[in-house]
């Protein structure tokens, strides 16, 4: 003989099954979402990105000619597939800016192609080699006799150009330098534009582009990105997918609706004075005092650069894969400035002095405002 519910739990199945209703709703809808949209593309220089900044076609043609490309984002990943008979692509440097990651990237066999590096990168991976000004990109002759420039002809190449001492390579006005110090070969160029989806089949970019990676049979393809090293880590929202980051807030506010509809009513919150406060900016300042105790100055910029940069870019309807000749003209466009003295402030050389630093600090600080209130 069964036995009759009670009540008690009629009465709390009725109260739960609607909440519990709404939470099964959002989890499959949820879930819906992570299975059926699709991967976004990669960032600039990204050999699996298939947008304009990216490097998709490149690799394809590559791999057509038996060059074998493997993509990693962290050196450890690095480390493990480089051979000495491979090449290593640094796309984005300035995301590595910690002495003692690019030791590691220094001590990884095979030769190296840096794209835009700066000063503290050339340090580290290629001493002799400086950094100059910068100049757009544009059609240029190769006037060297390197012959993977000889053999492209010209292309658009621009972005920094660099000084190196001895008789190393020089072409394109300074905007690809080879440089072999203790035999090995270090390839740097001032921007890799002409090696994008976009600019591929623009002059003799293709023919440059494939002269200078596929001269060897494997090439390390290294793309971070997010900074590495002694730049600030990625939060937990900037490393899971976006699909994963709406489940998460659904099931939140799903919970928090549960505990609305059946908390208790306690009254109003009692407040109470903190023992201590602490200043928001106090973790910004201990860092200035940092970079000032060991004169890092060229870090300092950069970090002030990469931050105006972060909130400037989304005002002007860009994205962070968005090219720096991009950036600048829109800014010019904005504000109604000189697009030389714009380029110079956020891509130009690393302050000299503390009077520089100061200077650069005021001259972003300006600019943003310009951007904010136009």
């Amino acid at each position: 003989m069964s036995r009759p519910t009670s009540p008690r739990i009629r009465d709390r199945w009725r109260t739960w099954r609607g909440a519990l209703g709404l939470l099964l709703v959002i989890v499959v809808v949820a879930m819906l979402m992570v299975t059926v949209s699709t991967p976004r593309p990669g960032g600039y220089l990204d050999a699996e990105g298939t947008g304009p900044g990216g490097a998709h076609a490149l690799a394809a043609l590559l791999a057509d000619q038996g060059v074998r490309v493997e993509q990693v984002r962290t050196v450890q990943e690095a480390r493990e597939i480089a051979t000495p008979d491979s090449l290593v692509v640094l796309t984005r440097p300035e995301y590595l800016m910690g002495e003692d990651l690019l030791d590691r990237i220094s001590e990884l066999p095979g030769d190296l192609l840096l794209i835009g590096p700066m000063d503290l990168v050339l340090d580290e991976l290629a001493p002799g080699v400086s950094e100059g000004d910068y100049d757009p990109a544009r059609s240029r002759e190769p006037t060297c006799g390197l012959r993977e420039a000889v053999q492209a002809g010209s292309a658009r190449m621009g972005g920094t150009a660099y000084q190196v001492t001895g008789p190393d390579a020089r072409c394109y006005e300074g905007s690809l330098i080879r440089y072999r110090p203790n035999g090995r070969t270090t390839t740097i160029v001032g921007s890799g534009d002409f090696m994008t989806n976009g600019r591929l089949i623009e002059d003799g970019n293709a023919a440059l582009a494939v002269n200078l990676v596929g001269a060897h049979p494997r090439v390390t393809w290294f793309a971070p990105r997010l900074p590495q090293g002694d730049q600030p880590t990625a939060t937990l929202e900037e490393l899971v997918p976006d699909q994963v980051g709406w489940l998460v807030w659904s099931l939140i506010v799903a919970v928090g609706l549960i505990a609305i509809a059946q908390g208790r009513r306690l009254g109003p919150v009692v407040t109470e004075k903190l023992p201590v406060v602490v200043r928001a900016a106090e973790t910004a300042e201990g860092r200035g005092r940092l970079y000032r105790a060991r004169r890092a100055r060229d870090r300092a910029g950069h970090a002030l650069r990469a931050a105006t940069l972060d909130r400037i870019v989304p005002r002007l309807g860009l994205t962070p894969a968005s090219t720096p000749d991009a950036i600048v003209a829109a800014i010019a466009v904005r504000i109604g400035q000189d697009a030389g003295q714009i380029r110079h402030a956020l891509y130009g050389p690393a302050p000299a002095d503390d009077t520089q630093l100061v200077a650069l600090a005021r001259h972003l600080d300006t600019l943003e405002r310009q951007v904010r209130d136009s």
